[in-house]
């Protein structure tokens, strides 16, 4: 069996740091807003190469959180437009509509999976306030020109960086390449804690201000409420484990990488579409993902023997139930992409022979097995 994501043995890895970290917190009787998590927000600030960052109970809640501190700055407001990709998870839609704002859907690029830059200035109006790109899959999903638009329409920038910490673009790390960004710590992210975690990473002081303030029920000063926040902070015991992961970060992202290289140089099969990689720094291979037409019954036969494939997504947003109502434009390309992804086993753990195995019977599938 090579498991899609094998999270025990991901967290055994660190087990005695992991231990050493929580028993840490447990005998200090502080559990939240204490020194661990100031601790990872100065850490994980300095490996971003943000002045701020500001620890969240989740990376939806980031994201939602940095949209509505533009609204209270009033940058934004009710019925604004955001540009985002068609193909992303459904959070990105989520902290977008939970502000009453509108999300414009844009096509990827097939090569990439990521937005296509060539496709926005075509969707931007006056009411366009906000450019969000999805670092999907664990790929830089900006580019030059998204800069450039974003500078010309004076739009925000806002990074999803839930699948890409540690990914790069011109020697800067996403979540430093925009105005701001939110992260996801998961447990099955590159840097996964122990249960559900969150940041928000920007240069921007007073939207770091304002942000900490949402997050913690709209108060910046105990019992003083400015705004209609939230609860969502990041606890002292998730902010240890991250403490300790983070300082693997880049051997365990070197390890993704590696076993990337032996699939793209192994894998040779007709009717399956490698992911296109031009800049290594520019992926940290959260998800390695193929396309085929014969999607479903590779998922079959990989898991008959044995190899824990997955889809990510098999549906997107604007297909949901939940966004029934959604406005937007045809999208054959989003859901081209996902009728035929296919994600392969992918890790800082798995080993020489399980990558072999995935290979051998990714070549081996024909569509009549």
């Amino acid at each position: 069996m090579v498991k899609f994501l094998d999270i025990q043995k991901i967290t055994q890895k660190y087990e005695n740091e992991i231990h050493h970290s929580v028993s840490r917190v447990i005998d200090s009787g502080w559990y939240l807003l204490g020194k661990e998590t100031a601790e990872f927000e100065k850490n994980y600030a300095r490996f971003v190469g943000t002045t701020h960052c500001i620890g969240v109970a989740n990376g939806l809640d980031a994201l939602r959180i940095i949209l509505r501190a533009y609204i209270e700055m009033g940058v934004m407001k009710e019925g604004d437009e955001i540009i985002v990709p068609a193909n992303t998870f459904i959070a990105s839609i989520i902290a977008i509509t939970d502000n009453r704002l509108v999300p414009i859907l844009v096509e990827p690029d097939p090569l990439t999976c990521q937005i296509d830059d060539e496709k926005i200035e075509e969707v931007i109006t006056p009411r366009t306030k906000g450019i969000m790109i999805v670092h999907l899959y664990g790929r830089c999903a900006y580019t030059k020109k998204i800069g450039e638009l974003c500078n010309h329409y004076n739009l925000k920038l806002i990074e999803d960086n839930a699948q890409a910490a540690g990914c790069q673009y011109n020697g800067n790390v996403t979540g430093s390449l925009g105005d701001a960004a939110g992260h996801s710590f998961y447990p099955g992210k590159n840097l996964g804690a122990l249960g559900d975690g969150g940041a928000i990473t920007t240069n921007n002081s007073e939207l770091a201000e304002l942000t900490r303030a949402l997050a913690n029920y709209g108060s910046s000063k105990k019992y003083i409420f400015d705004y209609q926040g939230y609860n969502s902070r990041l606890d002292e015991i998730q902010a240890a484990v991250l403490n300790v992961k983070l300082t693997y970060l880049k051997q365990d992202n070197e390890r993704r990488k590696e076993v990337a290289r032996y699939y793209l140089k192994h894998i040779n099969h007709p009717e399956v579409i490698l992911p296109e990689v031009s800049d290594w720094d520019a992926h940290v291979f959260h998800l390695f993902v193929i396309a085929t037409p014969k999607r479903d019954e590779m998922l079959y036969f990989l898991n008959e023997h044995g190899i824990q494939a997955s889809i990510h997504y098999p549906v997107p947003p604007h297909l949901q139930k939940a966004y029934r109502g959604l406005p937007h434009p045809y999208l054959p390309i989003t859901e081209k992409m996902h009728r035929e992804v296919l994600s392969l086993p992918i890790s800082q753990i798995i080993t020489d022979e399980e990558a072999a195995t995935v290979v051998h019977f990714v070549n081996s599938f024909h569509s009549d097995n």
